[in-house]
C-alpha cells in the first residue's frame, strides 16, 4: 500500500490542512485525555527555556560565566526554534509530526541528561539548542492534541487554547523555580526539565494522534534555502540578544553578524522567489495584508516584553527578590490564564480585529499605570497593571493566528510560509522588544544620571548634609573623616544611580504604552478604511448601471 496515497475520509474526519491529523469522533474520556496531554506538551515546549531565563543570574554563578556568555542560552533556544519552523511543516506533511516529535524529544532528553554529568557552558548551550528544536515541534503538537479534545464546532476555541498554553511557561517558571534551586541547586532545574521531557514523551507514545494524509513535499533545493535562512536568522538572533550587553557600536562582530544575516536571508528569499515549487511563497509573504499582519504581531510582541524586561527588571533594581515578587508572579499567571480563557470564549471569526484592539488597550493601560513608579513602589502597587499586561499578552494570540489561517485556507501551499512567518514574528518580536527596551532603558539611565550628577554640587547644603549622613553610617568602621566622607559620596552616588534607573524605567513604560496606542490607532484607521471601501463597493454594485449616451 502506498503510504502517500490519499485516504478516504468521512466529512467530519478530513484533515483541515495538509500535514494535520484527521479528526475522528472521540469519547468524552478520550477527549479529556487529549486535552491534558495537549496542555502538558504545549507547556513542555517552553517551560525548560523559561526556567533558565528566569534564573540566569543564579546559573551564571553556577557555570562561572559572564553576563554576555549567559545571554547565549536564551539566544540558542530562539535560533533553533525559529530555524526549525522552516522544515517542520513539510516534515510533518511527508513523515508525520509525531515521528519528528518523538525523535527530537528523545534527543532533548539525552542532551539534558548529559548536561547533568557535564557542568559547563557549552553543554548548557547545547541543551537550549536542542530544546529550541523540540519546542518548535511541541508547539504544533500541543495545538493538534487540543484540537482533538474539542468537537468541530469549537475548533477555533481549541486552537486558541493550544496556541496560548505555551505562554503560561514563563510565569509558571518564576513561581516555583526557586523551590527547584533549593532542592538541588542548578541540577534541580535540569532534573525537572528532564522529567518533563520524559513525561511528555511517554504521553505522546501512549496517546497518539489520529493519522492524516502524507505527501511527498521535500525537494533538494529546500535544504539550501533552509541552510541560508537558518544561518541568517541565527545571526540576527545572536545580534539582537547580545547587542545591548556588548553594546551595538562597541562590538565589531554585531555589525558583521547583522550584515551577514541580511545577506543570507535575502539570498534565500531570492532563491525561493524564482522556484517553481518554493518552500516559502515570497509573492504571498510580500502582499500588503500579510506584511501588515506580521508588523502587527511584532508590535504586540514588543509590547508584551514589558513584563520580562520592564516590570521585573524595575523591581530587581529596587533589590526585590523572587520571594517578595512571588505574589506578583501569581497575578501574572492569573492574568495570562484569564486572557487565554476569555479569548477562547469570545473568539469570533467574523470579528478578529476587536480582540487585538482590546489586548492593546489593556497593555497600554497597564504600561501607563506603571509609568508613575518611584523608589517606594513595591510589587503590590503593580498587581493590577501587570494583570492587564498578562491578560493582553495571551488575549491577542488566537485572533492573530486565526487571521493568518484565513489567508492560508484559500491556498494551502501558503501553510509553510505562514507557519514560518508566525513563528519568526513571535520570536523575533520578543527579541526586538527586549533589545529595544533594554537599550532604551540603558540610554535613558545614562541621560538621567548625567543630569542628576550635574546638580550634585558640594556648595549645596543639602548635598553636603546627605554626604555627611551617609558617611556617619560607617562611623563605627572608619575612623578617618576623609574615608567616611568618601563613603558618604559613594552612598549618594548609588542613590543617584538608583533614581536614574527608576526614571529610565518610567520612560520605558511610557514608550511601551505609546507603541501600544500607536498600534491601536493604526489598526483603527486600517479597519475604518476597509469598512468604508467595502461599503463603497456594496453601494456601487447595488446601483443600476447608467446607459452610455
Amino acid at each position: 500500500m502506498d503510504k502517500y496515497a490519499p485516504r478516504q475520509w468521512l466529512p467530519h474526519e478530513k484533515p483541515s490542512l495538509p500535514g494535520s491529523p484527521s479528526t475522528p469522533l472521540h469519547s468524552p474520556a478520550k477527549r479529556l485525555a487529549y486535552g491534558v496531554v495537549g496542555l502538558l506538551v504545549a507547556i513542555t515546549g517552553g517551560l525548560g527555556n523559561a526556567l533558565v531565563t528566569a534564573n540566569l543570574v543564579f546559573l551564571q554563578g553556577a557555570l562561572g560565566a559572564t553576563t554576555a556568555e549567559m545571554a547565549w542560552l536564551p539566544a540558542a533556544y530562539v535560533m533553533t526554534n525559529v530555524s526549525m519552523n522552516l522544515l517542520l511543516v513539510k516534515f510533518r506533511q511527508q513523515f508525520g509530526l509525531r515521528a519528528f516529535t518523538e525523535v527530537f524529544l528523545v534527543l532533548y532528553a539525552l542532551v539534558t541528561f548529559a548536561h547533568l554529568l557535564v557542568n559547563d557552558l557549552s553543554s548548557a548551550i547545547a541543551v537550549r539548542a536542542a530544546h529550541g528544536m523540540v519546542g518548535a515541534a511541541l508547539s504544533s503538537l500541543g495545538l493538534y492534541y487540543m484540537i482533538q479534545a474539542f468537537p468541530a464546532k469549537w475548533r477555533l476555541k481549541a486552537m486558541v487554547l493550544g496556541l496560548g498554553a505555551s505562554q503560561l511557561a514563563l510565569p509558571l517558571a518564576r513561581i516555583f523555580s526557586e523551590d527547584l534551586l533549593q532542592i538541588a541547586e542548578w541540577r534541580g532545574l535540569y532534573l525537572f526539565e528532564l522529567g518533563l521531557a520524559l513525561t511528555a514523551l511517554g504521553c505522546v507514545l501512549m496517546l497518539k494522534l489520529p493519522p492524516g494524509d502524507r505527501f511527498k513535499t521535500f525537494e533538494p533545493l529546500d535544504f539550501l534555502t533552509f541552510t541560508l535562512m537558518a544561518s541568517g536568522t541565527a545571526l540576527l538572533c545572536a545580534a539582537l540578544s547580545l547587542g545591548r550587553i556588548d553594546w551595538w557600536l562597541e562590538a565589531p562582530w554585531i555589525g558583521v553578524a547583522l550584515a551577514a544575516s541580511i545577506a543570507l536571508i535575502f539570498t534565500g528569499l531570492a532563491i525561493e522567489h524564482n522556484r517553481r515549487n518554493p518552500l516559502l511563497m515570497t509573492h504571498w509573504l510580500g502582499s500588503g495584508a500579510i506584511i501588515r499582519l506580521a508588523l502587527c504581531v511584532v508590535l504586540i510582541r514588543m509590547v508584551t516584553s514589558e513584563q520580562s524586561t520592564g516590570a521585573v527588571g524595575f523591581l530587581q533594581v529596587l533589590n526585590m527578590g523572587s520571594e517578595q515578587m512571588r505574589t506578583l508572579y501569581w497575578i501574572m499567571l492569573l492574568g495570562a490564564v484569564a486572557g487565554l480563557a476569555s479569548s477562547a470564549l469570545t473568539i469570533n471569526p467574523n470579528h478578529l480585529v476587536i480582540p487585538l484592539f482590546v489586548s492593546l488597550l489593556a497593555m497600554a493601560t497597564g504600561a501607563f499605570m506603571d509609568s508613575s513608579s518611584s523608589n517606594l513602589t513595591r510589587p503590590a502597587q503593580m498587581y493590577f497593571s501587570q494583570f492587564l499586561l498578562a491578560f493582553g499578552s495571551t488575549f491577542f494570540l488566537g485572533p492573530s493566528m486565526a487571521l493568518g489561517i484565513s489567508h492560508v485556507r484559500a491556498n494551502p501551499r501558503n501553510l509553510v510560509s505562514f507557519s514560518v512567518l508566525f513563528g519568526i514574528c513571535n520570536n523575533l518580536g520578543g527579541l526586538i522588544g527586549a533589545a529595544l527596551l533594554g537599550t532604551f532603558q540603558t540610554w535613558r539611565e545614562k541621560f538621567h544620571s548625567s543630569h542628576l550628577m550635574d546638580r550634585l554640587s558640594y556648595l549645596e547644603p543639602l548635598v553636603t548634609s546627605r554626604v555627611q549622613s551617609g558617611g556617619a553610617g560607617y562611623g563605627g568602621l572608619l575612623a578617618d573623616p576623609a574615608m567616611r566622607n568618601e563613603a558618604g559620596m559613594r552612598v549618594l552616588a548609588n542613590a543617584a544611580t538608583r533614581e536614574a534607573n527608576v526614571m529610565a524605567y518610567n520612560d520605558v513604560f511610557v514608550l511601551i504604552g505609546s507603541i501600544a496606542i500607536l498600534t491601536m490607532v493604526w489598526i483603527c484607521i486600517r479597519s475604518t478604511w476597509l469598512w468604508y471601501a467595502r461599503r463603497q463597493t456594496t453601494s456601487t454594485d447595488s446601483t443600476p448601471g447608467t446607459p452610455i449616451r
